[in-house]
């Protein structure tokens, strides 16, 4: 299996999930980084690939000119894949070129502006056949995989009642009126989109619940709000959720939730079980069983307790955690032996499949959507929730 080569949009000085996105692919050893536009300006764009030691020529001043010269490449050195980590208003545009210049992506979350660019997407996805991946990088957390397979397999019995949370509490204060890159774009509609906060990491919320449960959301009733005067986009939301299966759910998002850094937290009760996972504390997964003890199931590549799932996606033995890179990548591990299986003309392993698709993108889109509408919806208590 040849190593797979990345390009990545975005990403530059300053930036803080590109430089994520290049250690997760670089963890296992699956791809190389070996081109890029990582800033609006030609110098910042050469400033980063200097420091990250690529070759001068193969790092471009702008997307469009790296998607016209790495598809003139030979195919045993263009890029395979191309990584999109800019602001939300610039996947769609970016995703959609690749595609049509014959490049597998891997895009940050949310997965476009708009939900009907999503949409819009996913046919192209389709058309293309090629592999589009999305990062929400906590699906990737081993004991997220374990907590799945337990609901999956019945062992908490049909499920009743979800509660799903993610507080922070960095946009407490007006940080964008400072000059801070990352509060500035986010609060900033013309860049983020129609949310702030739900669309951030209320998103992701939708989709470790989703992901873990199996269940999909029916219909939600949703209350958002903005403390931070002047922010023109939701710093706080608060959403109750109908499932698929009669199960009922809490979900809620705050970014002005002082002294919480980065707060998902996810339980899950069943007829005769419950579980509840932390990320602050990702090894972790707590088992709740009627009448006995509580369990605690604890990450190591050496528990042969784990499911087949979860022992896929560790590296290291009981003792040595692994954490948020590592669980990202599983994502970029994942793609890259798919794309190696496709280049080889083999199946791949179904559990190198497991990675968030342009579907989880529609749908985190249309939750969005939703929860925006059903917010702003004085008449109506409950609004369905529809994915085109």
């Amino acid at each position: 299996m040849r190593t797979i080569r990345l390009g990545m949009i975005g990403g530059g000085p300053g930036a803080f999930i590109g430089g994520v996105h290049r250690m997760a692919a670089a963890l296992d050893g699956q791809m190389q980084l070996v081109c890029g536009a990582f800033a609006g300006s030609p110098e910042r764009s050469q400033e980063m690939g200097a420091a990250l030691r690529l070759d001068p020529q193969r790092v471009y001043d702008n997307y469009e000119q790296m998607l016209q010269a790495e598809a003139a490449l030979s195919e045993d050195q263009r890029m395979d894949v191309v990584a999109i980590v800019t602001p939300n208003k610039t996947h769609y545009a970016m995703a959609s070129a690749a595609l049509h210049a014959g490049f597998h992506v891997i895009c940050d979350k949310p997965a476009t502006f708009t939900l009907d660019e999503a949409v819009a997407l996913r046919s192209q996805v389709a058309e293309s056949d090629r592999i589009f991946a999305l990062t929400h990088n906590y699906t990737g957390y081993p004991m997220v995989k374990e907590a799945r397979h337990l609901v999956r397999s019945g062992a908490l019995g049909r499920i009743r009642k979800l509660v799903v949370e993610y507080p922070q509490g960095w946009l407490a204060e007006a940080l964008e009126d400072s000059g801070v890159k990352q509060a500035g774009w986010r609060t900033d509609p013309s860049q983020a989109g129609i949310s702030c906060c739900m669309g951030d990491i209320g998103s992701h919320a939708e989709n470790l619940a989703e992901y873990i449960t199996g269940l999909k959301i029916e219909a939600l009733c949703a209350d958002l709000h903005t403390f931070v005067q002047g922010r023109p986009l939701d710093d706080d939301g608060n959403v109750l959720l109908r499932l698929s299966g009669g199960a009922r759910g809490i979900l809620y998002a705050s970014q002005v939730s002082v002294g919480e850094e980065n707060g998902l937290r996810i339980r899950v009760y069943g007829e005769t079980g419950g579980l509840e996972w932390v990320q602050l504390d990702p090894n972790t997964l707590i088992r709740h069983h009627i009448g006995q003890p509580s369990q605690t199931l604890r990450a190591g590549a050496n528990h042969a307790y784990l499911s087949t799932p979860a022992l896929h996606h560790l590296r290291l033995p009981a003792g040595h955690p692994e954490g948020f890179i590592e669980a990202f990548a599983n994502i970029y591990r994942n793609v890259a032996r798919v794309i190696q299986a496709r280049l080889e003309k083999r199946s791949p392993d179904p559990l190198d499949l497991d990675f968030p698709s342009i579907e989880d993108g529609v749908r985190g889109m249309a939750f969005i959507d939703c929860v925006v509408r059903s917010s702003q919806d004085d008449q109506h208590k409950w609004t369905p929730f529809h994915v085109p």
